[in-house]
């Protein structure tokens, strides 16, 4: 069977299986919409936990990160695994005990202000349509390449899926969707992995493969193969990094923290029965995750090794048909710059700024660049690092119906996430911002219904941001957890383990951290990209470690604002306690 055909076959059956989920789980509540009805067990819930984390950032992104940026893509794995163990032990059980339905449901009551809830709701808003925008940007992708055609359809088509199942379902018919989205997600990056491990070391487990000898007969492992052959194409080897330490150290913290303040990961921790399942969760989520990312470096590498031996001085006019393939969606291109016809691969940018296709052909045979070649460069070959995951399966020659679960796979992993950022866009606002601050009287139908009028306008506005997206996949999402370090995190923390933080030390801290974070991000990749260069960073702090001088200055404020302002009364105070004081706790220190 054609491995197009097999394409359809996978995706049109994963997909009739999460509407069909959808519309059996359909949630006939507001509690089911916002948290399941709350009686999730923890396994499920960890399953669902980890592909609602397992972002497309994660399936499409990071081993493209790793294979281009090696050293320097470590931080990724760092702090995005070492903030659920922070998460886990931190935040989700308390956060559980206390029992409501949204983040800022928590810093409302916790912080006993409608202000302060509307403060939370603005920065998860931020948070998450920047967090957005990477997902619906990867669904682009693989629609782009696999079912052929353009991006900005396939972004479109990715936005009717998600609109069926979390608009229907709310988190209930979210929560059982990614269970089935993590197994055909996991099931889609680990099948390839092993192929390739074996075909480049001879061993099937990649993450023993990584450490293995390379099956050239040469007798070097894979990382100094890739050292030797990076070096002599002029790159920096890869197991060095370029990064400054200060700079590593503030991207790994902004994503550990980040990751313990992501209002839809927080959310998962909503939907078990009691806080000790919130903890237990957490560890099977953990578990789940551990999976791919112990697996990612080792895609990673296998990627680079394959890409440069099947590219590097071949003659065009053979190019391997995966390039081709790639080349029409415009996220692979070939200039011809002295005329050989062969392409050369070498370090430096091929051309000034992404490559646009003119629809020419030139005398070699490659597709005519609009934009000017950079004439600093050697380099004549573009690629595009979120291609590599997806294109990795093709490049390997592997069997078509392995290339067709990856496109799968990469689509459940951005589905899965894009839905559960849908949903506490919505809730936040049909249940934070109607219910509980601006039209307490209204009623369950009516904020159900608004729930999902919100969801679908999200939908929308998600559409966009990944139509036209400011930056990579992966890049982005880093965003979303600085943003989500520099203003919820300080505000949940304190909530739980101070008694003496008050709303306006809450609020300021908020905003202050938001502001702050957001402007230097904008600045740096929006307002002037530029300038983006380690020179002009504060402290030599890149926009996507920034996130952690934005805490600081959250916490800073924060507390210096709460200690010239009231305290906060005697039973938010209590509240405080009882959240953190295990049941019968009391009881038992006075035996």
């Amino acid at each position: 069977m054609a491995t197009q055909t097999l394409i359809y076959i996978f995706v049109g059956l994963s997909f009739a299986l999460y509407i069909g989920i959808a519309i059996w789980s359909r949630a006939g509540s507001t509690k089911e919409f916002y948290i399941a009805g709350g009686g999730v067990n923890p396994v499920v819930n960890g399953m669902a936990t980890a592909a609602d984390w397992m972002s497309a950032a994660s399936f499409i992104s990071m081993a493209g990160i790793i294979a281009f940026s090696g050293y320097d893509g470590s931080v990724y794995l760092m702090g995005w695994t070492g903030g659920y163990v922070m998460l886990a032990l931190l935040l989700a059980p308390y956060l559980r005990k206390f029992g409501q339905f949204t983040v800022p449901d928590f810093i409302g009551t916790r912080y006993y202000s409608n202000a302060a809830r509307v403060v939370a709701v603005i920065c998860l808003i931020f948070i998450s349509f920047t967090y957005i925008a990477g997902q619906m940007r990867g669904v682009g992708i693989v629609f782009s390449r696999f079912l052929d055609v353009p991006i900005n359809l396939g972004v479109i088509i990715g936005m009717g899926i998600v609109f069926i199942y979390a608009v229907l379902g709310g988190m209930k018919g979210i929560t059982y969707t990614q269970v089935a989205q993590y197994c055909v997600l996991i099931f889609a990056y680990m099948v390839p992995a092993f192929f390739i491990s074996f075909l480049v070391t001879g061993n099937p487990v990649p993450q023993l493969g990584l450490g293995s000898t390379v099956n050239d007969g040469s007798g070097l492992y894979v990382l100094q193969k890739l050292d030797l052959v990076l070096q002599d194409l002029g790159f920096g080897p890869y197991t060095d990094g370029s990064k400054s330490m200060i700079d590593v150290f503030c991207i790994t913290a902004a994503l550990m923290i980040g990751t313990a303040g992501l209002p839809h990961v927080i959310v998962r921790f909503f939907t078990v029965p009691k806080a000790s399942d919130a903890r237990k969760s957490a560890g099977w989520a953990l578990i789940f995750i551990a999976l791919l990312y112990t697996t990612a470096p080792a895609v990673g590498a296998f990627a680079r090794i394959n890409f440069i031996e099947t590219v590097n001085d071949q003659d065009y006019a053979s190019a391997p048909e995966w390039f081709k393939n790639w080349e029409s969606n415009d996220l692979i291109a070939w200039t011809d710059k002295n005329g050989d016809g062969k392409m050369e691969y070498r370090a430096g940018d091929p051309f000034a700024g992404k490559p646009e296709f003119t629809g020419e052909t030139g005398q070699s045979g490659e597709r005519v660049i609009a934009n000017t070649p950079s004439a600093d460069s050697e380099n004549e070959v573009y690629v595009d690092r979120d291609i590599m995951v997806l294109a990795n399966p093709e490049i390997a020659n592997l069997p078509g119906w392995v290339i067709a679960l990856v496109a799968a796979g990469g689509l459940a992993a951005a589905l899965s996430t894009a839905a559960g950022l849908l949903l506490v866009i919505s809730s936040s606002i049909s249940h934070d911002l109607l219910k509980n601050t601006f039209r307490p009287q209204i009623t369950e139908k009516g904020e159900l219904m608004a729930a999902r009028i919100a969801a679908t306008a999200a939908i929308v506005v998600a559409g966009y941001l990944g139509i036209y997206p400011p930056g990579w996949v992966a890049q982005v999402v880093a965003f979303a957890f600085g943003l989500a370090a520099a203003s919820l995190f300080p505000a949940i923390f304190m909530g739980i383990f101070s008694k003496s933080m008050n709303k306006e030390g809450a609020i300021a801290g908020m905003v202050s951290g938001l502001v702050f974070t957001f402007s230097y991000i904008a600045y740096f990749k929006l307002i002037n990209p530029d300038a983006n260069i380690a020179a002009n960073w504060l402290f030599g702090i890149s926009p996507e470690g920034i996130g952690v001088i934005g805490m600081l200055i959250n916490f800073a404020i924060a507390i210096a604002v709460s200690k010239v302002t009231a305290s906060p009364p005697i039973e938010v105070r209590k509240l405080v306690d009882s959240i953190r004081v295990p049941r019968g706790a009391g009881d038992a220190a006075k035996h």
